[in-house]
């Protein structure tokens, strides 16, 4: 458990550092999705099952988007909130973790 944990950490550190002005949340995506597939895990989140298999590694939510944001071509802007969730599972473990971060200078009322 202990080691999906670290992969998950080390995913969302990824992602954190791409976050910034013009970046797609697709890209958030790859990056994370990258980082556990080299560490020998599967991305916890993707084709989760239901009636609609979730279609992604992580769950991206701008602003006042609620959890579950599907990743694609939009593009992060000065100002947006940024919430990321990620999961690994690696040796039948899984690790799940969520950051919040700001794209650039964000407004005050954001930071409360």
């Amino acid at each position: 458990m202990r080691e999906a944990g670290r992969v998950t950490a080390k995913a969302l550190a990824a992602v954190r550092e791409l976050i910034r002005p013009g970046v797609t949340t697709a890209e958030l995506n790859a990056a994370a999705e990258e980082i556990i597939r080299k560490s020998g895990g599967f991305p916890t989140f993707l084709k989760y099952p239901g009636p609609y298999p979730y279609p992604a590694t992580i769950c991206v939510s701008i602003n006042e988007e609620l959890v579950h944001g599907i990743p694609g071509k939009r593009k992060l802007r000065t100002g947006d909130v940024v919430s990321v969730d990620c999961g690994t599972t690696l040796e039948g473990f899984i690790g799940d973790a969520a950051i919040t971060v700001g794209v650039g200078e964000v407004s005050s009322l954001a930071s409360v």
